[in-house]
């Protein structure tokens, strides 16, 4: 519905996203290994991409409102003040392809929620990735997450059926993973 009608939409997927996202990470995570003391968790996008990337690009877009914006804003900072180390998180992998390699992978998907969906949108939400995980250039307003590590993968190339290239990226996820508890993943 989002992608049909932005304007109408936006902000309603842009808060249940949010929640969403911000639910899973509560959860406590099963208990796979007892006895491991600090267990990795690994999250598809964040609380932070959420606000970062993708509601903000709406809002630069023109869909999301000025009001809504400054309402998203005010409860996502209102929350997670609010929640503390309980929705930090201890770093960010960032899944860099291009925009072209994206929109052929999800034309291969085929998913029938994600037929909207054009290069140009794709090029937007690339830029707003780059210049908060990269460049980060993107105003951050929580303290423990402007320094946040962030490992940059290059997953251009179709790694599916490689299983060296697996085998490197998942060494480089370990090796990060180490020193951290919790992830999210910036596709």
């Amino acid at each position: 519905m989002m992608y049909q009608e932005p304007a109408r939409w936006s902000y309603t997927f842009q808060t249940f996203s949010c929640l969403s996202r911000l639910k899973a990470m509560l959860e406590l995570p099963p208990e796979r290994f007892p006895g491991t003391p600090h267990p990795v968790r690994v999250f598809e996008r964040s609380v932070y991409s959420d606000r970062y990337v993708f509601a903000k690009n709406l809002f630069e877009a023109g869909p999301l409102q000025p009001l809504e914006w400054a309402i998203y804003q005010d409860w996502h900072s209102f929350l997670l003040r609010h929640l503390g180390p309980r929705a930090a998180l201890h770093g960010f992998l960032y899944l860099r392809a291009t925009p072209q390699t994206c929109l052929e992978r999800l034309r291969r998907r085929a998913r029938s929620e994600e037929g909207g969906i054009r290069l140009g949108y794709l090029q937007q939400l690339h830029m707003q990735h780059e210049r908060w995980l990269v460049e980060k250039t993107t105003q951050v307003h929580f303290a423990d997450m402007k320094h946040a590590p962030v490992l940059v993968l290059d997953v251009d190339k179709d790694f599916e059926h490689d299983v060296a290239v697996q085998g490197v990226l998942m060494a480089q996820v370990e090796a990060f993973a180490t020193a951290s508890q919790s992830v999210a993943i910036a596709p």
